[in-house]
């Protein structure tokens, strides 16, 4: 059965939760992954080896992030999402705004630096590279919001509103590459706003807030284009199936809707893990502020007091 017009063929039975999700792995996807969690646990453990800590909820968060990736690309959902715009959709939204969220709560690059051995005087190893890479002019630009905020809402409308979509679903290649964008978008849209990494662009809470803000009402209105939508729009998913028992302008109707539900969901995670980023950064510098007046003496307090009084004694 050809659903896309590519000369692809696929005969899905109905889609159904209840069935349960059989095993029908991308092998670029399944390796990327196992490969990421592999030097996760490699870092952690070389961390408690040598007596440091690494928080465990980092780790959850990380290990959450890529098996987020995995039960998108590497189940029965990838086929689906290859013939249904609604399941697709909820790839895209998953891959671009979820999996980037949880990633990098998990703080990869941080875990990085701290196992990587140094290689020393004049040389340059993995460690040197990677702190090369992170101040580079590239990362500048790549953080900033100037860059980051267009690339996040073209992504939407450049990509499912020309015939790029078609030609990128037409073979596994195109396919694969787009995920990939979808997760890089994410993940440098979210890194100068919440990343607990460190980076060349880190503003303000509140300009990370206003840049949150400044993107997420974009996903509402395609999200709302897609629902309003008279026709289907997408060649791809214009014949589905017969076996599936949908029609294409209500399943494209579903993947409008979750694309808006998608606007709203990450941004109050978003928002909230921010707040306690920031809670936590008053803190530290509350505690940074009493240790130096712990260490001088309370210096500034009398140098004041002693203003007050001299002040006191030219009036007298």
């Amino acid at each position: 059965m050809d659903h896309s017009g590519h000369g692809m063929t696929m005969d899905l039975p109905p889609f159904t939760l209840g069935r349960g999700l059989e095993w029908s792995a991308d092998p670029f996807f399944l390796v990327a992954c196992l490969a990421g969690l592999a030097l996760y646990g490699w870092g952690v453990v070389r961390l408690v080896r040598r007596g440091d800590k690494w928080p465990v909820g980092r780790t959850v968060a990380f290990v959450l992030g890529v098996l987020s990736i995995m039960l998108m690309m590497c189940t029965q959902l990838n086929d689906y999402g290859m013939v249904m715009f609604s399941v697709h959709m909820v790839q895209h939204m998953v891959i671009s705004m979820v999996s980037p969220i949880l990633i990098l709560l998990g703080a990869p690059i941080t875990l990085a630096l701290r196992a990587l051995p140094t290689a020393g005087r004049g040389r340059k190893g993995p460690r040197e590279l990677l702190l090369m890479f992170l101040h580079s002019r590239y990362m500048r630009i790549i953080t900033h919001p100037a860059f980051t905020i267009p690339l996040f809402i073209a992504s939407l409308y450049g990509l499912y509103f020309t015939p790029l979509f078609d030609t990128l679903m037409g073979s596994k290649p195109g396919h694969i590459a787009m995920m990939v964008h979808f997760l890089a978008v994410g993940l440098v849209f979210f890194w100068p706003i919440m990343g607990v990494d460190p980076g060349p662009h880190r503003p303000g809470y509140l300009m990370r807030m206003l840049e949150l803000f400044a993107g997420m009402p974009f996903h509402a209105f395609f999200g709302i284009a897609l629902m309003m939508a008279s026709e289907p729009m997408i060649g791809t998913f214009k014949n589905p199936p017969a076996s599936l028992g949908i029609e294409a302008l209500s399943d494209q109707n579903a993947a409008g809707g979750i694309a808006w539900a998608f606007s709203e969901i990450p941004s109050v995670l978003v928002l909230v893990a921010l707040l306690f980023q920031w809670y936590a950064s008053d803190q530290r510098q509350a505690r940074r502020e009493d240790r130096a007046a712990d260490r001088d003496g309370d210096k500034e307090l009398e140098a004041y007091n002693a203003y007050l009084a001299s002040l006191n004694a030219q009036g007298r």
